[in-house]
């Protein structure tokens, strides 16, 4: 029996997940949560197999959770089922220490199987993230811009020019507001540029 943790601030469509697992035979929700801390909670004192954690939740989103589950040595495995499918948040949710990412869009059998498969001991990615790897490591390896600034700093720089604040970017890949502005610093520097926003436009002239 697959033991679950679900989360997601929508009610409806938690309600809805639930009744999606609780259908099946090998799977059982132990609670459903609708913040990042109530997922770490919950977690806490269920030890599922499996938590299903949305990325936008208030109180600690689910990056934070799945950080925080990893750092409380818990040997719950994480499927982030979003509506985000940018790289940034792929690769966030995979350093935060998710198994698995799988889009909200997909098929509730998709889901399931996404779901038996984590607890398996396996890594899933819905299609369309699986496109968007093979899309984003095609595109790192034939036209990078920048090969000075390493992975981390290239996506602090995406995020700059998309026009997000430090707050959101710290929030976006799980480090603190002192970690993003270390960042932002050694971007300037490395592009030899006076100021955040002529870092920008060297960005957004690159593509990003």
């Amino acid at each position: 029996m697959i033991r679950l943790v679900l989360a997601d601030d929508h009610p409806v469509f938690a309600r809805g997940l639930r009744a999606v697992f609780e259908a099946e035979d090998d799977c059982t929700v132990a609670e459903v949560a609708g913040t990042g801390r109530g997922a770490i909670e919950a977690a806490l004192r269920h030890h599922p197999d499996v938590a299903v954690l949305d990325i936008a939740m208030p109180d600690g989103d689910g990056l934070w959770a799945a950080a925080q589950m990893r750092s409380a040595g818990l040997t719950t495995r994480v499927l982030m089922l979003t509506l985000a499918d940018d790289d940034v948040s792929v690769f966030a949710a995979l350093r935060a220490g998710a198994c698995g990412y799988t889009l909200k869009g997909a098929h509730p059998d998709d889901i399931v199987a996404a779901v038996r498969a984590v607890a398996r001991g396996e890594a899933v990615f819905g299609a369309g993230v699986a496109d968007r790897m093979l899309r984003h490591f095609s595109r790192t390896v034939t036209t990078a811009p920048f090969p000075q600034l390493t992975e981390r700093e290239h996506e602090v720089l995406r995020l700059l020019a998309a026009g997000s604040d430090n707050t959101t970017i710290g929030r976006r890949l799980g480090v603190s507001s002192k970690t993003v502005r270390n960042h932002v610093s050694n971007v300037i520097t490395k592009l030899q540029v006076n100021d955040r926003t002529a870092a920008v436009v060297r960005a957004r002239e690159a593509g990003l």
